[in-house]
């Protein structure tokens, strides 16, 4: 099997395809040839060495893929030749991977694997925050922080179903698409100032949910664009990897505009507001939880409501510059690695 290694802290140009011997199924497992595998921020992070959760240097990280089962372990009734989309704890930048038969999802029919390689990790986040957190009503105003990658779009999808109105921040050049989309007020992060829009556009009043995975001074920001009853979520620290290499001025910077000590429980209680933290990562000992969230997903895009949106692809080979493609702000939905 062919696998793209993080061989150390640095640039895009540290990945390297590897070969090695393609793994064998152990009891439960199904080993899966890989046709798609998705490419996420914590995956940078993890390269920049800012992602407390990786594996320790040199490692094979990634967490979803889609492709064939190609053989089974003992005990297991699934197989040969269905399509599956999988959750992966890391190894999901390979060619073949095995992992737990129940984590190894039937593709819906019609679904590509590109597609399957970019429901996981970006809906059941986007699920975990909205729904399953987040408490998300019709009616209700969301802000969407990056909203035309691959979170925010998952994102966009599961406010539509649920009738939201959806504020996206986003480049200039993507608002057009954002708006097709469902989302009925865009800003431009480069040349305006989301906490001064949302009050504009609201008459003062805020939003009720906030998805922040910048971090830093954007969570004091976006518990200042909550309503009353306003929940603020907080799923990552992108803001401290505006580098290509690790900048230790950069996350210095980021951890310094953290607000430690401005949401003290008294204030919360007076406020009448919430703060969620999200990982998905830290999820993985809930097998059933998540697949079931997985399944109601899978149902909307069988109903036409979820549309996993595949905005570039790279052969293993152009790792690296997908990893640049990516920090480079360039991406609409999901970027995947195509063996």
């Amino acid at each position: 099997m062919r696998q793209i290694w993080i061989t150390r802290v640095g640039p895009p140009e540290v990945l390297e395809v590897r070969d090695a011997p393609d793994p064998t199924p152990r009891a439960g497992e199904v080993r899966i040839r890989v046709k798609a595998s998705g490419i996420n921020f914590a995956d940078i992070m993890a390269r920049l060495g800012l992602y407390q959760d990786a594996p320790k240097l040199p490692a094979v990280v990634g967490y979803e893929v889609a492709g064939d089962v190609d053989a089974v372990g003992d005990g297991v009734s699934r197989a040969v030749g269905e399509r599956v989309l999988a959750l992966t704890r890391f190894g999901g930048y390979s060619d073949v991977v095995c992992v737990p038969a129940s984590q190894a999802v039937l593709l819906p029919e019609g679904m590509g694997y590109e597609q399957g390689a970019a429901i996981p990790v970006n809906y059941l986040t986007a699920y975990q925050m909205l729904i399953q957190m987040g408490s998300l009503k019709a009616g209700e105003r969301v802000l969407v922080h990056s909203a035309a990658g691959g979170v925010g779009l998952a994102a966009i999808d599961l406010c539509t179903i649920y009738g939201a109105e959806v504020f996206g921040t986003a480049s200039a050049s993507k608002h057009a698409m954002l708006r097709e989309r469902g989302v009925q007020h865009t800003i431009d992060y480069r040349t305006q100032d989301y906490e001064a829009e949302v009050k504009r556009i609201t008459a003062g009043r805020g939003v009720h949910i906030v998805l922040d995975a910048m971090g830093g001074m954007h969570w004091k920001k976006g518990y200042r664009c909550l309503a009353p009853t306003g929940r603020l979520v907080m799923f990552g620290l992108s803001s401290a990897a505006t580098e290509k290499t690790r900048s230790v001025l950069a996350l210095i910077k980021t951890l310094l505009q953290t607000p430690l000590f401005s949401f003290p429980p008294p204030r919360l209680i007076n406020d009448n507001k919430a703060l969620i933290g999200v990982n998905l990562g830290h999820l993985w000992d809930e097998n059933a939880m998540l697949l079931a969230w997985l399944q109601r997903i899978l149902a909307w895009y069988r109903e036409g409501k979820v549309r996993p949106t595949v905005g570039a692809r790279f052969p293993f080979t152009e790792a690296p510059a997908a990893h640049h493609y990516i920090q480079d702000r360039k991406n609409v939905g999901k970027v995947v690695l195509v063996p």
